[in-house]
């Protein structure tokens, strides 16, 4: 289980799945208990799809440092049956299959035309968290850059806590 503790004192509790990905489990607690994530924010928010945060600065310079790893979906030949519906928490990526790194999502809406190209490795555990992500989701945007859908206030991630079960 882990806790994503945003600046304003909400929180969001994940259940992370190490039995369908774990690649992407092991990455997301090794950069949490590194404090990777602290002062990063949420830097793209849709309404209707997901929230993804996990590599930004507030100034939305990129963090870096971090490797690529092969993502747990069928296609990348792993059977992964977990679906993209309301609050999954998936790793972010480019076009290219294995360059996941630091990002990840939450889905804030069923999203099947997701499944079986992105590594789903939790998802919300309770219903008050995910009325957060939901809101997070809903909040103004506007481009900054070539970044689109950039929250015009940045939600900060104060921390993620890993929580051995």
């Amino acid at each position: 289980m882990a806790t994503i503790f945003l600046e304003d004192k909400r929180q969001i509790h994940i259940e992370l799945f190490t039995e369908y990905a774990p690649i992407s489990v092991d990455n997301f607690i090794k950069l949490a208990k590194s404090d990777f994530y602290n002062g990063l924010i949420f830097h793209r928010v849709i309404p209707g799809f997901m929230i993804q945060g996990g590599g930004m600065f507030p100034s939305m310079d990129a963090k870096g440092g971090v490797k690529t790893i092969k993502g747990e979906f069928k296609d990348n030949g792993v059977n992964n049956p977990v679906t993209h519906t309301l609050g999954t928490l998936s790793m972010a990526r480019t076009n290219v299959r294995d360059s996941a790194t630091s990002q990840f999502f939450i889905c804030v809406k069923e999203v099947p035309f997701l499944n079986g190209q992105y590594a789903a490795f939790g998802r919300v555990l309770d219903d008050e968290s995910m009325k957060i992500a939901i809101d997070i989701s809903a909040v103004p945007t506007e481009t900054v850059g070539h970044y689109e859908n950039v929250p015009v206030r940045p939600i900060i991630i104060s921390k993620i806590a890993i929580h051995e079960e």
